[in-house]
């Protein structure tokens, strides 16, 4: 069996039989993207292959120019004498898995993914494999999230509140997923939605892959003196305390992300209400999902790795850190939180298993 099927070079990850990259950090001939977001979808290559689901979004990200080629979920494709199919990953549209076989020996490189379906991408399966290289940016077990219909009834209930009192509501989220997925979640009967121009580009290549999402209208159509009382704007992160708020008058912000679980976050982030929704996966779905996969060997990159791998090891696995150069887009997943209440030893401890 081909044991190194996968190799972590200067570029990113590689597999030398098939001459393809997966993810590169850095401008290649081929790269299997597992999903649009910039750290995975880097621009500058020469060919992308990716899930037929993603290819508005990835052509987006990277122009006009590169060959783009398209699989379906589950479809197989040989590389030179490499079988390399995409599963989904469940992580924002057309987010996959990628399956890399030769020889017998099978490796699966997950990118960003979450267990919890959603209305908006097809959702996560696992696949069976000999390596499994996952994510664990929320890789701690006190990161465990509730059901998104609870959160969205949180956001719904948040937004009534805010027209009763005569205030537009300021829904953050990213750009590309998040912010698509908040509006799957709202009532659109409560009142209009509208949108930063960031969300609406993105939002629109959502409409094209097939996705049914709310009617919104982009702010910058809107005419001047108008009632935002009743709204709610979904907009990115980076737009918060910026004078393009000051149109909507009196206003309460919210911000979603997995971020909010910690103690603080809210705070630093000035924001009126953190609600706790994540495309990634939580504490207890990784160490599901680990096992689901049967895999013999686990690569662990993005987030808390060295947690992650302790874990593993102590229950008899092979497991790794695996340095990235990238650890999530700036807006979302990247935040530099500071948990000093929680020692190494108390991460790892069962009481934080049953919170």
């Amino acid at each position: 069996m081909t044991r190194n099927l996968i190799e972590l070079t200067t570029h990113g990850f590689y597999c030398a039989l098939g001459d393809f990259y997966i993810d590169p950090w850095n401008p290649v001939e081929r790269a299997v993207i597992t999903h649009a977001h910039a750290d995975h979808a880097r621009w500058g290559c020469r060919n992308y292959l990716t899930s037929h689901e993603g290819q508005h979004v990835l052509r987006l990200r990277v122009g006009a120019d590169p060959i783009i080629e398209v699989m379906g979920y589950g479809e197989a494709r040989i590389i030179n004498g490499v079988r390399v199919s995409l599963h989904p990953a469940g992580h924002i549209l057309g987010s996959a898995q990628v399956r890399v076989e030769h020889g017998g020996e099978v490796w699966v490189i997950s990118g960003d993914y979450k267990v919890e379906p959603d209305a908006t991408c097809t959702p996560f399966e696992a696949v069976r494999c000999h390596t499994f290289v996952t994510e664990s940016t929320f890789g701690l077990p006190i990161y465990r999230w509730q059901p998104q219909h609870v959160i969205f009834a949180d956001i719904n209930t948040w937004w009534r509140a805010n027209q009763q009192a005569g205030r537009a509501s300021m829904l953050y989220g990213y750009t590309l997923g998040k912010a698509q997925r908040l509006l799957a979640g709202l009532d659109a009967d409560i009142g209009p939605i509208f949108t930063h121009g960031a969300v609406e580009k993105m939002t629109q290549a959502y409409r094209k892959g097939g996705m049914v999402l709310p009617k919104t209208t982009y702010v910058g159509a809107v005419p001047p003196r108008t009632d935002w009382s009743q709204a709610l704007i979904v907009a990115p992160p980076s737009a918060h305390a910026t004078p393009w708020i000051r149109k909507f008058g009196s206003l309460s912000t919210g911000f979603a992300s997995g971020w909010m679980r910690i103690r603080g976050a809210r705070r630093r982030r000035a924001v009126d209400r953190g609600f706790v929704l994540s495309d990634h996966i939580d504490w207890s779905a990784l160490l599901q999902t680990i096992e689901a996969t049967g895999a013999e060997r686990v690569w662990v990159t993005h987030g808390y790795t060295a947690v992650v791998v302790r874990w593993l090891e102590e229950r008899g696995l092979e497991a790794h850190a695996i340095p990235t150069r990238f650890e999530g887009e700036r807006d979302d997943s990247s935040e530099d939180e500071t948990i000093s209440e929680i020692t190494e030893e108390s991460l790892l401890s069962p009481r934080l298993y049953n919170e």
